[in-house]
């Protein structure tokens, strides 16, 4: 069954899903629809990038530690981003990264799932030209979803977005839903948050 969570919300993973050992992350959103102008050229489509960063401690210690479209599996296997979608068209999931939580190396304690533009200033594009955002976690035994979180507040002028995060504490895995923006321009400076 699944639960839909609010902002902010936290939700234990492996403790009403005993056994569970890979979840899957699915990400999705779709553009709105903008009005152009008879002769305006016609605007590029928005290119949301999904990325996982790996912590210890609470903090990214290395750029292997990034899985993300250039880099779709991390260096311990564990992480696996399921490659990049250039648009948001179709139904469901627009990216995934799927997660083996059995065997994260102990010394990762949290994985950040974040989304940024791609090109956002250059393209002058924001989170407010998105609609429909959604973060959610499946199991990876039976495709079940255990938990949604649907971004509904107002991103204008945000150009990336912290979703959410799987983390460890003692030593059972939880989720929290955050929908946090910024006006990042990139990955790296998102990932410089995490630094």
């Amino acid at each position: 069954m699944s639960v839909s969570l609010q902002k902010g919300q936290k939700v234990s993973l492996s403790k009403d899903n005993a056994g569970l050992s890979k979840v899957i992350i699915g990400l999705g959103w779709d553009e709105v629809k903008r009005s152009k102008g008879f002769f305006a050229p016609k605007p590029k489509p928005i290119d949301c990038d999904a990325s996982a960063l790996l912590l210890q401690n609470g903090k990214l210690v290395s750029n292997e530690d990034i899985v993300y479209f250039g880099n779709l599996t991390h260096k311990t296997g564990t992480v696996k981003h399921m490659g990049d979608n250039l648009t948001g068209a179709g139904d469901g999931d627009d990216e995934q990264i799927v997660v083996d939580l059995s065997s994260v190396p102990a010394e990762y304690d949290k994985i950040v799932i974040v989304v940024n533009i791609y090109q956002a200033m250059e393209r002058q594009q924001h989170f407010g030209l998105i609609e429909n955002a959604f973060i959610r976690l499946v199991d990876g035994r039976n495709n079940n979803e255990m938990c949604k979180y649907n971004l509904s507040e107002d991103y204008s002028g945000m150009t990336a977005m912290i979703f959410g995060e799987v983390y460890r504490h003692n030593g059972e895995w939880k989720f929290n839903a955050m929908g946090q923006g910024t006006t990042d321009p990139g990955l790296g400076q998102l990932a410089g948050r995490f630094a």
